[in-house]
């Protein structure tokens, strides 16, 4: 029973950021090409470990 009092109110905040956060991303006027240039080299560098193993 206390997890689930803990636990709630974490998920409950947790989605109320998540909301928030989408709501202000769809108002702001972001160059979503430079964030997906930089979401791609985060995710090269993580393949590229992964297959080279080193890093």
């Amino acid at each position: 029973m206390i997890r689930f009092v803990i636990i709630l109110p974490l998920i409950v905040v947790t989605w109320l950021l998540l909301v928030k956060v989408v709501s202000d991303l769809k108002k702001a006027n972001i160059d979503w090409t430079g964030v997906a240039t930089f979401v791609g080299f985060i995710v090269l560098a993580f393949w590229l470990r992964h297959v080279t193993g080193m890093g």
